[in-house]
């Protein structure tokens, strides 16, 4: 006869990929059901954006059949993102389970793209995400997101104002750019600077969410200190080109997060080539090539992907429509979508270790 203890057994030896461990040891499969030959149960996965969901399945599938009698296996996948260990000095933010921040060395290097992109494809998987714009000086999230007309509503509570963030695409955000004219330049010292990330850390209504993307400014200044001294962070991710310059100052951000004792998911490549609308199966080299494969082999960490510069890319950027969502059978959607379910792979396995 077929028993719930006989599936559980058959599944015990398959393993989460990533973490190497029993999905059975690892309270993955729950709700059993058995119904003549059909056995069902549901798989919880830890992110709704893992990259080896399909893989995973396949193999529950695989070992339930060898049971006799099974005639058809179905599998329900749901997922719980875990939360990312707190740190008693650090204090966490509200009901927020994890939070990323998407930095670089120096500017011009995409990674307001790279953040935009990734929390959209995160949002897209089932994945609940907010995005908060730190680059305080240059706030462009609002117009990559089709927000820049946008303002923030203002609510009192017991603990003071808070902050409503904005909705689009998917995925809430607050930006210095719901606050200020358009043209208005952001002429702050340092406190005013810490004093205005913490208010949109906590004093912002985030509401339940699996990850928090930090949109950083470029460089290792005031944002990236009060940032990591502040909050738990689940890790970091470098943006860079394959120029040599960029990639200099990528390895001192890098650093810099390394020395706050910040956990460096994995590094970017941003432009690393570009593809000519008419000529779809040409890639040119404009930055160079290889550059962050050599600084991931070098820094000793991975790689999470190579993102083409295409001219549809920009076009998502300025007219505010994310490119995952424009055109997401486009090299560069492809390519984002898949460091997106990297990073959010690699932020649950460290938060499981």
């Amino acid at each position: 006869m077929l028993t719930t203890d006989a599936v559980l057994t058959v599944l015990r030896p398959v393993q989460d990929p990533e973490l190497q461990k029993s999905l059975v040891e690892l309270n993955m499969i729950r709700d059993v059901a058995i119904a003549g030959g059909t056995v069902s149960f549901t798989l919880v996965l830890t992110t709704p954006a893992c990259p080896l969901r399909e893989f995973i399945v396949e193999d529950c599938e695989k070992a339930v059949k060898t049971l006799p009698g099974v005639e058809k296996v179905e599998v329900t996948v749901t997922a719980e993102t875990p939360q990312q260990k707190s740190l008693p000095d650090r204090q966490s933010v509200g009901q927020v389970k994890n939070i990323i921040a998407i930095s670089s060395g120096k500017g011009g290097v995409g990674k307001s793209t790279v953040a935009v992109n990734v929390a959209v494809a995160l949002a897209q998987t089932g994945a609940t995400v907010g995005l908060l714009d730190a680059d305080i000086y240059g706030p462009n999230a609002p117009t990559m997101l089709g927000l820049s007309g946008a303002a923030v509503q203002v609510q009192n509570s017991p603990q003071g104002e808070v902050l409503e963030p904005v909705f689009n695409h998917g995925i809430k955000m607050v930006s210095m750019g719901f606050l200020i004219d358009p043209d208005q330049p952001v002429i702050w010292r340092g406190p005013m600077l810490n004093g205005i990330i913490r208010q949109f850390l906590y004093q912002v209504n985030w509401g339940a969410l699996d990850y928090l993307i930090v949109d950083m400014p470029p460089g290792t200044g005031d944002a990236q200190l009060t940032l990591t001294q502040s909050v738990p962070m689940a890790g970091a991710v470098i943006v860079t080109t394959p120029q040599t310059v960029s990639l200099l100052d990528a390895r001192r951000g890098l650093k810099m997060f390394q020395q706050m004792g910040v956990n460096v998911l994995g590094i970017v490549e941003n432009m690393s080539y570009f593809i000519p609308p008419d000529l779809p199966d040409h890639q040119y080299d404009l930055f160079g090539s290889g550059g962050g494969e050599k600084a991931s082999k070098e820094l000793n960490v991975p790689l999470l992907g190579c993102v083409p510069l295409e001219i549809s890319l920009r076009e998502g950027g300025d007219k505010g429509i994310p490119i995952v969502v424009s055109q997401p059978e486009s090299a560069s959607a492809k390519a984002l979508t898949a460091i997106a379910k990297q990073i959010a792979g690699k932020v649950s396995m460290a938060a499981l270790v």
